[in-house]
């Protein structure tokens, strides 16, 4: 199973990456949404896709919203990973198409639990 991990901070690429492969997964890392896209394209369909909000070039809204506009991506599960706390920005993630909203900080087992929400754990 594979893991688009998308971040502009390498340090939280990394943990979260990590905690991703101990249960598993092969991660595919990205630095901004329109590197997003591109990883998307080259690597294709993922399992799932973990993406922060603020980050430069593209943030994780509109990633998220530049997914759902193209039908083969539509499905795959998406988890905002974010410190955006706000319900307001947890709603409009939502409704762009986030399956689920992580915040930060967290521990690998709130991700753990988030996957299995999502029904993308390792069986």
């Amino acid at each position: 199973m594979r893991a688009l991990v998308i971040d502009d901070s390498a340090a939280m690429r990394n943990i979260i990456s990590r905690s991703l492969a101990t249960i598993g997964f092969d991660v595919v890392q990205a630095v901004h949404g329109r590197d997003g896209l591109d990883k998307l394209k080259a690597h294709g369909k993922p399992e799932v896709i973990l993406v922060d909000w603020n980050m430069p070039e593209m943030n994780g809204y509109e990633f998220i919203k530049a997914v759902r506009a193209i039908e083969e991506w539509r499905d795959i599960p998406l988890m905002m990973v974010t410190t955006e706390t706000e319900t307001s920005q947890v709603v409009r993630a939502l409704a762009a198409g986030a399956n689920e909203y992580l915040m930060k900080p967290f521990t690998p087992e709130m991700l753990g639990e988030k996957l299995a929400i999502l029904g993308v754990t390792m069986s």
